[in-house]
């Protein structure tokens, strides 16, 4: 991981499915958990969605709050 990655989840949309238009940071664990265990897509996104579940499922999704762009 590096710093940039944590930015990237308060900006990347979400391309397709359910969520699709929700930034990564903003999707619900029952659907990382999802990925999880069917798999994560290759490249950037899945890689994201892989530190996204991380940080969900390890309760840091505070960690993501002070780079929110508030206002």
């Amino acid at each position: 991981m590096n710093p940039q990655d944590l930015e990237r989840l308060l900006s990347l949309e979400m391309p397709y499915g359910k969520f699709k238009g929700r930034v990564i940071a903003d999707l619900p664990g029952h659907y990382l958990g999802w990925f999880a265990r069917e798999g994560f897509p290759r490249g950037e996104l899945g890689r994201l969605l892989e530190l996204m579940y991380e940080l969900d499922h390890n309760d840091l999704r505070a960690l993501l709050e002070p780079l929110r762009r508030h206002g």
